[in-house]
């Protein structure tokens, strides 16, 4: 690729306003209040798609939130790379922790990013990452340098389930045919260590209702004479964890993947300091399933978590209640070899069964997705490795990834293609938390190394 710094110098106000604009957009796709901004957002994309040089662009609907799929075909003899991104975003919640406004992007600098970084929700997560494969298209076709064939399909329902995508894949097989799927929705080691993600956790997330008596008690009146729901739903989130932080679900570590002792070393050969770790978080210690270290929990060992938790009075002052119900929402995250459904099952079975005669339970599955693990001998895999290698002056090390992607798994179910998970994110980036950013660095770096990973998939095809 020829000039490819000089011309995100040369534009690199212009590519900074361009997020900034999109990121004003609060695309929030679970609260049906922000419908008319997440449906304004997929139009913003379609626009910049077709500015940025695709001669194909269409908003297609489904039964929630369009998909927005462009195409820019060159050659059908050249393979075809197809970028999947999502332009919805998180809620901003608790909006009192931030320190900018959430949709109000500001670009400051901070010890980690002294050339700035962009504070935004939706920054990092995924508007940011998707646009570096916008600008990367621009770059390509302004300079007459795209090597290959190019689809986008940015979705609007990532982050509550991808729920219509599924639906979407299976009836457009051949529209979105491909030789390969690249994707950056994930993160880098750290911002002068690139890697690439080899492997995602699946995700089963439920919110379960604690019911008591059939209305709201005064606590003095009936207090100690009938179940309180809210100590009871404490109780049984309690009891999901053993001393050791092992999850007592029955059944639920049967499918899990075990790694070897030789493919756990290698991961520790990523530079990792436990201390910078604990400071970044301003934590004393870390926490977590017994005899596994930092990295392993949050990446090849499955988890549960609560998420949210609510019920009776939490106003000002003080009112003595006892609620009638209590609710909570709670994720698990899974290893390759567990299926989404059957833990959702496990979960709703055994947490039914533990809770007392005193309430009545309900398990309401929220939505899914099955772990994925991409081979490092793939093509894709290599045409990423050269490009980062190029642009970072070192070769990215493979590494697991904590995060879910529900979809993913099913792209190559139905796709029959590899999904290379180029992403540049950092730990650090505060995605789905207050004053999630995104460095200008990292923007920047994705879209000069993005064209290589093209140029040199095009080379392996032959």
């Amino acid at each position: 690729m020829k000039n490819t710094t000089s011309y995100i110098e040369n534009n690199k106000d212009r590519f900074l306003s361009e997020l900034v604009e999109l990121l004003k957009i609060p695309s929030i796709s679970a609260d049906s209040a922000y419908k008319a901004d997440v449906l304004r957002t997929a139009e913003a994309v379609k626009e910049r798609l077709e500015q940025a040089g695709c001669d194909t662009v269409e908003i297609c609907p489904t039964a929630g939130y369009p998909i927005v799929y462009g195409e820019k075909i060159i050659n059908k003899d050249l393979p075809t790379v197809l970028v999947y991104g999502h332009y919805d975003v998180q809620p901003a919640d608790p909006l009192e922790l931030w320190d900018s406004a959430p949709f109000e992007p500001v670009i400051k600098t901070t010890e980690l990013h002294p050339e700035g970084a962009i504070f935004a929700r939706g920054a990092c997560d995924d508007k940011g990452q998707m646009y570096m494969h916008v600008k990367a298209l621009e770059f390509m076709t302004s300079t007459d340098q795209l090597p290959c064939n190019v689809k986008f399909m940015i979705e609007g329902e990532e982050e509550v389930g991808s729920v219509n995508l599924s639906t979407f894949v299976k009836e457009n097989r051949e529209k979105l045919s491909n030789d390969v799927i690249l994707i950056s929705d994930t993160g880098m080691i750290a911002k002068d260590t690139p890697s690439i993600t080899t492997g995602l956790r699946g995700l089963s997330y439920v919110e379960v209702e604690v019911t008591g008596p059939n209305r709201d008690l005064h606590s003095g009146l009936y207090g100690g004479a009938v179940a309180n729901p809210i100590n009871v739903l404490t109780k049984m989130i309690a009891s999901l964890h053993d001393e050791n932080n092992h999850i007592t679900i029955p059944g639920f570590y049967d499918k899990v993947e075990e790694l070897s002792q030789e493919e756990r070393a290698e991961m520790a050969k990523a530079p990792f300091s436990l201390d910078d770790y604990k400071k970044a978080l301003d934590i004393d210690d870390v926490y977590g399933e017994a005899g596994y270290t930092t990295n392993e929990r949050n990446s090849i060992r499955p988890t549960l978590d609560v998420n949210g938790i609510w019920g009776g009075y939490i106003g000002e002052g003080a009112k003595t209640v006892i609620a009638s119900k209590a609710y909570a929402k709670i994720s698990m995250r899974l290893v390759p070899g567990q299926e989404w459904e059957e833990i959702t099952e496990l979960f709703k079975n055994h947490f039914e069964s533990i809770a007392p005669k005193a309430v009545k339970v309900k398990v309401k599955p929220h939505h899914g997705g099955q772990g994925y693990v991409t081979p490092t001998d793939n093509i894709g895999y290599q045409a990423a490795a050269k490009a980062y290698t190029d642009t970072f002056g070192k070769a990215p090390i493979p590494q697991r990834g904590g995060g879910s992607i529900p979809i993913v798994a099913l792209f190559e179910k139905e796709l029959d293609s590899k999904i290379i998970l180029m992403g540049f994110g950092l730990d650090s980036d505060a995605i789905h938390s207050p004053n999630e950013h995104f460095g200008v660095f990292n923007y920047l770096k994705g879209i000069e190394t993005i064209p290589l990973f093209y140029k040199y998939f095009t080379e392996l095809s032959k």
